[in-house]
Formats: structure tokens, sequence, C-alpha cells
């Protein structure tokens, strides 16, 4: 019977959540499977994978297959280097020592690198908050602005204005024109030579 770790889906439509599991190879995806190995959430950030170590670690020594998604799993997890290291020690090149000190340190500088993603999110999730923040303070300071110039009263015409306003438009130039045209004479005044020339042909008559 040829054995196989992989997923079996489960959760509902858009949050799918996955049971790693160790089954038989010619069963469905989601039906009979032997053991149960861990779960694998993809929904959170980063995703979380809880996997058995130890029972994980047996199925692969044994000769279990793996789906490719799987096979990333339990690389995530440290099993297949885990896996790697007991292989050295059984052809005699690394002690049990060595295999725990090496993946101790492993181990550390992952959980070093999850941590400083998790930080990492943190602070970009707060910064976005605060870039949030400030974009509203400045659109209701626009939108204040807005309405207080809506409220603002009509400016009104100065005193000044009205009175030019009020004033008529040539008041002291048409009682100028009146005395002229009364000064004007209404017949025509004789010059002395004009009298001259009317007396000599007086005489001549």
């Amino acid at each position: 019977m040829a054995t196989k770790i992989r997923l079996q889906r489960h959760g509902k439509k858009g949050k799918a959540f996955y049971h790693v599991v160790a089954a038989d190879s010619r069963s469905k995806r989601d039906g009979r499977f032997i053991e149960k190995l861990g779960t694998y959430n993809p929904n959170t950030n980063p995703a979380t994978v809880e996997l058995n170590f130890d029972r994980t670690l047996y199925w692969v020594q044994v000769g279990a297959e793996m789906t490719d998604t799987a096979r990333a799993l339990l690389s995530y997890r440290g099993i297949l280097y885990k896996n790697h290291l007991l292989n050295g020690v059984k052809k005699g090149a690394l002690t049990e020592e060595q295999v725990e000190e090496r993946f101790n340190k492993w181990l550390e500088e992952k959980e070093a690198k999850i941590q400083a993603k998790k930080d990492g999110l943190v602070k970009d999730a707060y910064k976005q908050r605060a870039d949030r923040l400030k974009a509203e303070v400045a659109a209701n300071e626009v939108r204040a602005k807005e309405i207080a110039a809506k409220a603002a009263p009509e400016v009104e015409e100065t005193p000044a204005e009205e009175e030019k306003a009020d004033e008529p438009v040539a008041e002291s130039e048409a009682p100028a024109e009146e005395e002229a045209k009364e000064e004007a004479p209404v017949a025509e005044v004789e010059t002395p030579a004009e009298e001259e020339s009317k007396e000599e042909e007086k005489t001549e008559e």
C-alpha cells in the first residue's frame, strides 16, 4: 500500500483550511485517511501551519510520498531538514548531538524570521492606519472650509459706493448749460458800419 502525505480540504467557500493527513494514495482527496498529522490555515498572515512533528517525521522516514504543497509545509516546519540530518547519522557523517545542535540553530533562525515578518506586518498596519487618519483629518478640514464659505454672508456695498450710485449723472453741468442759453441774444445787434450804409442810402433817395 502506497502512503501519501497530502491535504484534505475543509471550511467554507472562500475560507478554506486544510488537514494534513497520511492516507492511501488510491483514496479520494477528502476520503478516508490513515492518520491526521496537522492543519494548515492559509487565511492568516503569515499562514498557520501546525504539525505533529514526530509522527510526520515517522511517515517521512518510512517512505511516504508527498504532494507539492505538503512537501512545502513539511520543509517550512523543518521536518525535511531533520530527516536529512538523521540520514547523515545513519551514514556516520554526523552524531546525534550535532544533529540536535544544527537543528536547534536552524529552528531559532526560522522563528526569528517568522517573528520579524509578524513585526513588519504590525508596523505596516499601524502606518496604514496613521496614513488613513491623516487623510481623514485633511478631508475634514477641507469640508469645514467649504461649509464656512457657504455659511458666510455676502459682501455688502460700502456707504461710499452707495453714495456714488445715488448721485445724479450731470447735476452741476445742467445749470451751466441753461445759463449759457439764457445769455444768448434773441435779436441781432447792428454794427456802426451797417448804420452808416443805411444813412447813405437814405440821402441818395
